[in-house]
């Protein structure tokens, strides 16, 4: 009776330690998570990487600039051929930044929206201002790679109002 009982015991004991090691697998704060998990901290975090990435640019700040970047990223610009890899991106980008010219997006305020998930994910909205094309948005993905966050894919897009949809689509028809 005892030796039954016993083992019913370590049975029981031994689920109920097993039960907890799976609790503590699934915390946002485990160890085997890539995000020691404050949301608070990572929408911070990961403002501040979108604030580098525009400041960088705007000083022409190359290899800061890129260093945001995850490897594999990609950057889409304003026109529907630009996508590039970064080392496409930077082959581009490096005879303006080589003279010291960048360029500006100034991120209109209250305007960025960032979520984050607790797998090291973040996805984010801005609407930007730039002196040539007025006013841009700027959507992407960030990862969490070794500690930091990083831009997996940047978008620039020109927002077309509804009203002038049609006569733009038009346009880049009898352009094509």
């Amino acid at each position: 009776m005892f030796a039954r009982t016993n083992y019913r015991f370590r049975s029981c004991l031994s689920l109920l330690l097993l039960g907890m090691l799976n609790v503590g697998a699934c915390s946002p704060t485990s160890k085997s998570n890539p995000v020691a998990f404050d949301r608070g901290s990572a929408v911070t975090a990961v403002a501040s990487v979108l604030d580098a990435y525009h400041h960088n640019a705007s000083i022409a700040a190359e290899a800061p600039y890129f260093a945001l970047f995850a490897p594999g990223a990609t950057q889409l610009g304003t026109d529907g051929t630009e996508r590039w890899t970064v080392q496409e991106f930077r082959a581009y980008a490096h005879p303006y930044f080589a003279k010291g010219q960048g360029w500006t997006y100034k991120v209109r305020a209250g305007s960025r929206h960032i979520e984050v998930s607790e797998n090291g994910i973040a996805w984010f909205d801005e609407a930007l201002l730039n002196d040539d094309y007025g006013e841009c948005r700027g959507t992407g993905v960030l990862r969490f790679i070794d500690g930091e966050w990083k831009i997996a894919q940047y978008n620039l897009s020109v927002p077309i109002p509804n009203e002038l949809s049609t006569e733009i689509v038009a346009r880049i028809r009898a352009k094509r």
